[in-house]
C-alpha cells in the first residue's frame, strides 16, 4: 500500500509519525473520509469543501485547491488500484516543539491512504440496535477535527450494551447526532434532522439524504427534537459516509416502530446509488 504524505508517496511501512507532530499529541488537526465506488468517487468535492471549512475553523493555514489535494487523492487510488472502498486523509498543523500556542510558520502535515470499506448490507437490512448518551464532547462539532475521545468512549460504551451506535443529547429535550454518525427520525411521513449547527458534523450523508428527499417528494424539517420524540418515532436511521443509511430498530431496548426498518427508510435505501457519480450537492442543501 502506497501512502500519501504530503506531496510525496511512500510505502505503508516507511509511513511514520513524528513524535511533535501536534496532531498526535493536541488532536490539533483535521480529517475526512471518502468514498470510492465502482471506479468513481461520491461526493468529492464535498468532502474537500468541508474538509477547508474545517481548516478555516481551526485556523490551520493550508489551501485544498492550492495544494492540489484533488489531484493528489485520484494519484493515490491510481497507484493503489482501488476500485471500491475508501481513503482516510489528514491534515494537522505539522511538527513544532509542544506548548499550547500555535507555531508560528508551521507548515501543516498531510496524510492520505486507503480503507477498506465494504457496504453494511446486513445492518441495512436487518436495522440496528442503539443506546442513548449524554452529549459531554466540545461546542464545536462542526469542526471535523482529530478531538474524538467522548465519541470514542460514547461508541465503546455503546459496543459494552450489545448496541452499535449511541446517538447523544444535551438534554431530554436535544438530540444532536450519533457518536460516529448523523440521526434521523420520521413522524409522520416527515424526515427531521438536527440543524447543521456547532452541535452537530453537518455530514456530506446527511446532505445528500435531504437533496435526495427533495428528489423523492419526501417532507422533511430541520428542527431540535427530543429524547421522547425520538423513541416515539415511526422510523429512526443513522447516516455517515461508512454507515450510508442504517435502520435503526431499538433505543435503549425499546422497539422503533414495528422493530424492522420502516417504509421511508427502506425507499430511501433504494434510492442511495441512483447518482453515484455525484460529485457536488447543491449549495442549498
Amino acid at each position: 500500500m502506497l501512502v500519501l504524505h504530503n506531496q510525496t508517496f511512500i510505502d505503508r511501512d516507511e509511513a511514520v509519525v513524528d513524535i511533535e507532530d501536534r496532531g498526535y499529541q493536541f488532536g490539533d488537526g483535521v480529517y475526512e473520509v471518502i468514498r470510492y465506488y465502482d471506479g468513481q468517487w461520491f461526493l468529492l468535492d464535498d468532502h474537500l469543501d468541508r474538509l477547508q471549512y474545517s481548516l478555516n475553523e481551526a485556523e490551520i493555514d493550508f489551501d485544498v485547491q492550492v495544494n492540489n489535494v484533488k489531484a493528489r487523492l485520484n494519484d493515490l487510488i491510481e497507484h493503489n488500484h482501488i476500485q471500491d472502498g475508501g481513503v482516510y486523509l489528514q491534515i494537522t498543523r505539522g511538527v513544532a516543539p509542544r506548548n499550547h500556542p500555535y507555531p508560528d510558520k508551521q507548515a501543516p502535515t498531510l496524510i492520505a491512504y486507503p480503507l477498506n470499506l465494504k457496504r453494511p448490507l446486513d445492518d441495512q437490512q436487518n436495522g440496528i440496535h442503539t443506546i442513548t448518551a449524554k452529549d459531554f464532547r466540545w461546542l464545536r462539532c462542526d469542526i471535523k477535527s482529530l478531538n474524538l475521545l467522548g465519541n470514542v468512549m460514547t461508541k465503546q460504551k455503546a459496543l459494552n450494551a450489545g448496541a452499535s451506535e449511541a446517538i447523544f443529547y444535551r438534554d431530554e429535550i436535544h438530540v444532536t447526532e450519533g457518536s460516529s454518525t448523523n440521526v434521523f427520525i420520521v413522524r409522520d411521513g416527515t424526515l427531521v434532522t438536527h440543524p447543521a449547527d456547532h452541535y452537530i458534523l453537518n455530514g456530506i450523508t446527511r446532505r445528500y439524504l435531504l437533496n435526495l428527499a427533495d428528489k423523492l417528494n419526501i417532507p422533511y424539517q430541520i428542527e431540535v427534537f427530543s429524547l421522547n420524540t425520538l423513541k416515539q418515532a415511526d422510523e429512526v436511521f443513522v447516516t455517515s459516509t461508512s454507515a450510508e443509511i442504517k435502520p435503526v430498530v431499538s433505543i435503549d431496548d425499546k422497539k422503533i416502530g414495528d422493530g424492522t426498518p420502516g417504509t421511508i427508510t427502506n425507499t430511501l435505501l433504494e434510492h442511495y446509488f441512483d447518482d453515484i457519480n455525484i460529485t457536488k450537492l447543491p449549495e442549498d442543501v
